[in-house]
C-alpha cells in the first residue's frame, strides 16, 4: 500500500507540468502574479503595516475583509455537500468533489490573510496549542484558528480518500469518509459563525452588536459560494470532458435565489433598526450608506460601493426569478455580480464602517495601498493556483484517465 501510494504521489506531480497551451499560460499568468504579491509582502514585512492603509482608528482593512468573504465561500461547499449526502440527489454527488475542492483552496487562502494582517507573522507560533501562548478558550481568536485548520483537515481527508480510491478504482468504505462529511457540515457552519462572532464580540464597535451578524453572514455566504461553485463548474464544463449535470447547475441556482432574497430582507432589517429608532449609534451606519459630514465636507468614500452592491444584488435577483436565468451566458454574469456584491456588503460594507467613526469619534477614512492590493492579489492568484492545480489532478481521476496502471495493482 504504501509503495502504491509512493507511485501515486510521483505521477501526480509528473502530471502536475503536463498540459495544453491554455493550462501553461493560465498557470504562468498565475504565478507571475503570486510573484508580485510576494515581493509586494516583503515590503510590508520590512516596513511593518505602515506600508498598508491601516492606522490606529482602523486596524482591519483589506485583508480581513477579504478573510471574512473567503471563509463564508468556504463554508457554502456544505450547499453542495448536504444534497449530495443527506437528500442523495446524485446530480450534486457527482459534483461534490469539487465543491470540497474549492474550500481547501480557500481556506489556504483565509490563513494567508491572517498572516499577511499580523504586524508581527514571525509571532503566529502563539497561536499553536501548547506551544504558544494559545489563551483557549477564552480568545474567540483561538477559536477561529481551531474551526479554519479543522475544517481543512476534513475536507483534505475526504477529498484525498475519495480521489485515492477512484485511482485504485476501488468503492470507497463509506465509514472512512461518511462520519467525516457530517461533521464537515456542522464544521462549516461553525467557521463562519464563529468569524461573526469576532465581530459582534467587540462591544465598542456598536455597529457590529447584532444578532442578526451571524445569519446574516452565513446567508450572504449561501449566495457567493454556491455562485463560485457555478463558474467553477463552467469552467470545468469548458475545458474537460467531464460530465457536469445541468440538473447540478439548476439546484445551485436554486440555493443562489432563495439565499439572495433572505440576505437583502435580511440587509433592510439592518437598514430598518439603524435608521428608524435615530439613536447616536447609527453614525457608522449613515457613514455607510449616506456619508458623515465633517469639517465642512462630507466623508463617504464606501456610499458608491454599497449602493452598487445592493442594486446589483437586486437586479441579479430579477435575473434569477425569471426565464433569463436559463440562459448560461446571462446566469454566468449573473454569478459575478452576486460575488462581487457579497464581497462589497462583507468586505468594505461591514468591516470598515465598524471603525468609522472610532469610539472617540474620530473619522480616519480608509484607503488601501497599491502595495496592499498587491498583496491582495498575490494570494488571490495563490489561491487560483492551487484549485487549478487541484481541478488538474482531479479531473482525470474523475474521469478515468489518470489511474492505477494494472502493473501497479499486482
Amino acid at each position: 500500500m504504501i509503495q502504491d501510494y509512493c507511485i501515486f504521489l510521483w505521477r501526480a506531480t509528473k502530471r502536475s507540468f503536463i498540459g495544453n497551451t491554455r493550462f501553461y499560460g493560465w498557470m504562468t499568468l498565475l504565478s507571475i502574479l503570486v510573484v508580485i504579491g510576494g515581493r509586494a509582502y516583503t515590503t510590508q514585512y520590512v516596513d511593518g503595516l505602515a506600508s498598508t492603509g491601516m492606522t490606529d482608528q482602523v486596524s482591519w482593512g483589506a485583508y480581513i475583509a477579504n478573510f471574512t468573504f473567503l471563509v463564508g465561500v468556504a463554508a457554502a461547499a456544505i450547499m453542495l455537500v448536504i444534497p449530495a449526502y443527506v437528500f442523495k440527489n446524485k446530480a450534486m454527488h457527482d459534483v461534490v468533489l469539487f465543491g470540497e475542492l474549492l474550500a481547501i483552496a480557500v481556506i489556504i487562502m483565509c490563513l494567508m490573510f491572517v498572516v499577511a494582517d499580523l504586524g508581527r507573522p514571525d509571532r503566529f507560533w502563539h497561536m499553536i496549542p501548547i506551544i504558544g501562548v494559545f489563551n483557549f478558550p477564552v480568545s474567540l481568536l483561538s477559536w477561529d484558528v481551531v474551526v479554519l485548520n479543522g475544517y481543512l483537515v476534513l475536507n483534505m481527508h475526504i477529498c484525498g480518500y475519495l480521489l485515492w480510491k477512484k485511482y485504485r478504482g476501488e468503492e470507497p468504505t463509506k465509514l472512512f469518509y461518511i462520519p467525516f462529511v457530517f461533521i464537515a457540515i456542522a464544521w462549516a457552519i461553525s467557521i463562519h459563525t464563529v468569524t461573526a462572532f469576532l465581530y459582534s464580540g467587540l462591544v465598542g464597535r456598536s455597529f457590529w452588536n447584532h444578532a442578526i451578524i451571524a445569519p446574516r453572514f452565513l446567508v450572504s455566504a449561501f449566495v457567493a459560494g454556491p455562485a463560485l461553485i457555478v463558474l467553477a463548474l463552467q469552467f470545468i464544463r469548458s475545458i474537460s470532458t467531464y460530465k457536469v449535470s445541468e440538473e447540478a447547475v439548476h439546484m445551485l441556482r436554486r440555493i443562489i435565489t432563495t439565499a439572495t432574497l433572505i440576505n437583502l430582507f435580511l440587509v433592510a432589517c439592518e437598514v430598518f433598526t439603524e435608521f428608524y429608532s435615530g439613536a447616536l449609534h447609527n453614525a457608522s451606519a449613515k457613514y455607510l450608506f449616506f456619508g458623515l459630514e465633517h469639517h465642512g465636507h462630507y466623508y463617504n468614500n464606501l456610499v458608491p460601493w454599497i449602493w452598487s452592491a445592493i442594486i446589483l444584488e437586486c437586479l441579479a435577483l430579477v435575473v434569477l426569478m425569471t426565464t433569463l436565468a436559463h440562459k448560461r451566458l446571462l446566469f454566468n454574469i449573473t454569478c459575478v455580480m452576486l460575488i462581487f456584491a457579497v464581497w462589497v456588503e462583507k468586505g468594505m460594507g461591514m468591516l470598515i464602517p465598524g471603525f468609522i467613526p472610532s469610539p472617540m469619534g474620530d473619522i480616519v477614512e480608509y484607503n488601501p495601498t497599491f502595495n496592499e492590493v498587491m498583496v491582495c492579489v498575490g494570494i488571490w492568484a495563490f489561491g487560483a493556483l492551487i484549485y487549478s492545480w487541484l481541478l488538474h489532478l482531479a479531473i482525470p481521476i474523475m474521469t478515468g484517465d489518470f489511474k492505477m496502471r494494472k502493473a501497479e495493482s499486482k
